[in-house]
């Protein structure tokens, strides 16, 4: 493939494991963008990239000598992350400024070489050894925190049976002809032009939508297993029918849904609501979809955004929704949206400080270097020494520049870190109401199931274990349970006040297949008398379903050959 600077933008050149950079750019920050379009994750080959440098060329001149002392710099530090952090090698210089004052002869190749050779290797390999440290820092990497945020992603991560489920209903609804393969994958094998034809910015963002897709899969194994196509948020296929799909829905949206709850615990309107923060710039800095159930009392509460997973759709089409939706809006304002602005403004302020330690430091130095030049100048003017005022000139005007440079990284890490409220909208509702009555299996006592809370969260304490009730917010488990090496448990409780099946929701059967080792099922028997915990882990091996009930219920029976450990 022949590109121009188009291939280094964001988009993925797999197929080619060779690159050959004719043209290198002086910013090494978007020579890396180029090679990181197909050296990255996913990538099985091993991957070959070639810089030309033309010789006889102020240009090339310039990289050379840089070049050789980076290279006595890799030999003395062992490593090749050195030619990640060339800009940093040479204190307070940029690899752009260099060639431009070079080529423009504001200064001559010698007294450009001449500044790289004068730099001590004992010096460049420290600044090296630093810069890989910050350059670490400045792209996030710290440790704990990426723990953190892969765990977060593992843990929220919209899985792929809802993907597969909301396609074929989608396809369905748009009139797609979406074939399944006898070997379980999808087909469609002519894609309409109306669902092909996106705009510039889909194209740019997502790729551009194929005639057809023979072969293709929503789960990351099997594609890797098979050699299908993966299609998950971000690839154009589901992009294009969400676009689709998105206006033809909104007045469905706004008319609302009628759901029964098999719990018997909700009734009432379920609200769901767009959250949104704003910086200093006016540009979005995050978002959130909140869901508040209104009770018919006329009270709100939020409930989790992924609720409906667990409820089974009504007969009726439309929903018994309140006509003013304002005091929805301003429950969200006042009770949820300042914690949003708080976990947002940690975020920033975070990220602004690595900014500002490293950012200004390097300014400053910068800043430091151009007025000694200065002063040096102005001295030997002032002992009598001819000195060019363009020279002079130059000088004043680099210093200039450097402290407007400073003045702007200031002015925009207080606009990122400036924010306030956004616009609050209505997104649709639903109406829910609880099935009259409720058995024990599919939902025990409240009083039930607080003691086997109780018991499963003293039994991780007595562990020596981190332990948070995650109960409310639905994720598919009650307990996040962390240990002393890192290690989490994922606790979906079940408490009877004697004994008998259990009942799992999708949403919990299905995070126990996508957390497998790691999901726990504790079952507390006997929770009105004499509490005993059994312990399974990972159910979703083990255990095998033996109805549904009301589509929304997995009901176990055999529980008891499966057990890890009784308590």
């Amino acid at each position: 493939m022949v590109s121009t600077e188009a291939g280094g933008e964001g988009i993925n050149l797999q197929f080619c494991s060779l690159m050959i950079n004719y043209d290198i750019p002086w910013n090494p920050n978007r020579l890396e963008q180029r090679m990181g379009r197909i050296h990255r994750y996913g990538q099985r080959k091993e991957v070959y990239i070639y810089n030309l440098v033309a010789e006889d060329t102020v240009e090339g001149e310039v990289l050379r000598r840089l070049f050789q002392k980076l290279e006595a710099i890799r030999q003395a530090m062992g490593s090749d992350r050195v030619f990640d952090v060339i800009q940093d090698v040479i204190p307070g210089r940029n690899l752009a400024d260099l060639i431009v004052e070079a080529i423009t002869g504001r200064r001559s190749l010698d007294e450009i070489a001449a500044e790289i050779e004068r730099i001590p290797d004992e010096e460049a390999l420290r600044r090296a050894k630093e810069a890989a440290l910050e350059a670490l820092a400045t792209r996030h990497i710290d440790l704990a925190a990426v723990l953190g945020e892969e765990r977060r992603a593992k843990e929220q991560r919209l899985v792929p049976e809802y993907i597969e489920q909301f396609f074929v209903k989608a396809c369905e609804f748009l009139g797609l002809s979406l074939e399944r393969r006898r070997d379980g994958r999808f087909r469609l094998a002519s894609v309409p032009a109306w669902l092909r034809q996106r705009s510039v910015e889909f194209v740019n963002r997502y790729g551009e939508v194929q005639s057809s897709y023979r072969d293709f899969t929503f789960y990351k194994e099997e594609a890797r297993r098979s050699g299908a196509e993966l299609v998950s948020p971000g690839h154009p296929l589901l992009e294009a029918v969400i676009e689709e799909m998105v206006p033809k829905g909104e007045e469905a949206l706004r008319q609302g849904a009628t759901f029964i709850d098999p719990s018997g615990e909700l009734s009432g309107v379920v609200w769901f609501v767009e959250a949104e923060v704003r910086d200093g710039t006016g540009n979005p800095a995050g978002k959130r979809l909140y869901a508040v159930l209104q009770t018919p009392r006329g009270e709100f509460r939020p409930v989790s955004s992924g609720i409906l997973w667990d409820l089974k759709p009504g007969v009726a089409k439309k929903a018994p929704l309140p006509a003013d939706p304002l005091a929805v809006q301003g429950y969200v304002a006042e009770n949820l949206v300042p914690e949003l602005l708080s976990e947002i403004k940690a975020e920033r302020e975070r990220q602004a400080q690595v900014k500002e330690r490293y950012g200004l430091r390097s300014l400053d130095e910068l800043i430091g270097e151009a007025e000694a030049s200065l002063i040096e100048l102005e001295t030997r003017r002032a002992k009598g020494e001819e000195i060019p005022e363009p020279l002079l000139l130059r000088a004043r005007e680099r210093r200039k520049e450097l402290e407007k440079r400073r003045r702007r990284l200031l002015e925009s890490l207080r606009l990122e870190t400036t924010l306030a409220p956004g616009t609050i909208k209505v997104v649709g509702a639903v109406a829910v109401s609880p099935v009259p009555t409720v058995d024990e299996t599919v939902h025990p006592s409240p009083e039930v199931e607080r003691v086997g809370m109780e018991v499963a969260m003293a039994y991780e304490r007595k562990q020596g274990r981190q332990v948070e009730d995650v109960s409310a917010h639905n994720l598919g488990y009650d307990i996040r349970s962390l240990g002393a090496e890192g290690d989490v448990r994922y606790i979906e409780v079940k408490a009877r006040a004697r004994t008998g099946p259990i009942a799992l929701t999708p949403n919990e059967w299905l995070m126990a297949h996508r957390l497998g080792d790691e999901y726990w099922l504790y079952i507390v028997e006997n929770a009105a008398q004499d509490p005993t915990l059994h312990r399974i882990r990972n159910p979703a091996a083990v255990l095998q379903p033996e109805e549904k009930v009301e589509v929304v219920r997995y009901i176990v029976r055999d529980w008891q050959s499966k057990l890890t450990g009784d308590v």
